[in-house]
């Protein structure tokens, strides 16, 4: 049992695993919004957030967090602005904004370790490649609460936001506040992706926000089913990558956010794998059925 279990182990599988269903849950709408790149521009973006915090004098990790969120909601916004008042494609202002926010928060993350005394107390480079291993119980309790909240908010905001993932303009033909609620979505994903930053870093935390999503939309056509399938896929990715991660490291160096991503991915080939073969089956089935009804009717 030791071999397979260690002190902490649930902590992290709890963390990890509400972490993954949160994001799924979210990227479920930006999937289908074809809108997968905001997570990765929060994510970057973030990292300058939480080094200006730094600089500014606040260490807790709740402040660091909050630093986070303001950053990715501001570039988010910048984007949005900019591709409405110019003639550039929404994803090329991101990627360019995403580009210019990481290369700041890198260079902020530079000077804080290189000039600011304590720094060192304070391991920054957790947010940008992420130690899911090393959650702890208060950890938990701030992704529980904030899985939980997206849950709520997701609930309270169902039809609404079904109607804005599939048809906007007739949203606002019904007269829903169509910026408003794309605003409360922009806000979700920035919570969801910024609290993930400590277990899985920067660059790992989009693929959580969109693998389990996409590996839930081969399986159904219905958006609640989709949701709770991306949700499942999410937490399973982490409680399997946990172990796995937990597993190898007996033998191997093996880190824990990675190994949760790399699950999350193996959903999404399984799930392209058997969509594949629901489609060549039914293919198959409707070319033999019209064999057969082409030598029924022939002379």
């Amino acid at each position: 049992m030791t071999e397979w279990w260690s002190p902490g182990l649930e902590t992290v599988m709890a963390g990890t695993a509400l972490l993954a269903a949160s994001a799924g849950v979210t990227g479920s709408f930006a999937v289908l919004r074809r809108q997968s790149l905001q997570g990765d521009v929060v994510a970057h973006a973030a990292l300058a957030g939480v080094a200006a915090a730094f600089l500014l004098g606040i260490r807790g990790p709740l402040g660091l967090l909050l630093g986070g969120a303001v950053a990715g909601w501001i570039t988010l916004a910048l984007a949005s602005r900019l591709h409405h008042h110019t003639r550039l494609p929404l994803d090329a202002v991101q990627g360019g904004i995403m580009a210019v926010a990481f290369g700041l928060g890198l260079a902020l993350l530079k000077h804080i370790l290189t000039h600011v005394p304590d720094a060192g107390r304070h391991p920054l480079d957790r947010y940008l490649l992420g130690q899911a291993a090393q959650l702890r119980d208060a950890d938990v309790q701030i992704i529980a609460a904030v899985t939980i909240l997206s849950m709520l908010v997701v609930a309270a905001f169902w039809p609404q936001w079904k109607l804005l993932a599939f048809d906007p303009e007739y949203a606002a033909g019904l007269g829903l506040p169509v910026r408003l609620l794309e605003l409360g979505l922009t806000t979700l994903t920035v919570t969801v992706v910024v609290i993930g930053l400590k277990a899985v870093g920067v660059v790992l935390m989009t693929a959580l926000l969109v693998a389990p999503a996409v590996a839930a939309r081969q399986w159904t056509d219905r958006l609640g089913i989709m949701v709770l399938l991306a949700g499942l896929f999410g937490a399973l990715s982490g409680i399997l990558g946990t172990l796995l991660a937990h597993y190898l490291g007996r033998h191997v160096s093996v880190p824990t956010g990675p190994t949760i991503v790399l699950c999350a991915s193996g959903w999404v080939i399984v799930s392209l794998l058997a969509a594949w073969v629901r489609q060549e089956s039914r293919r198959w089935v409707a070319t033999r059925r019209s064999h057969h009804a082409g030598a029924e009717t022939g002379p």
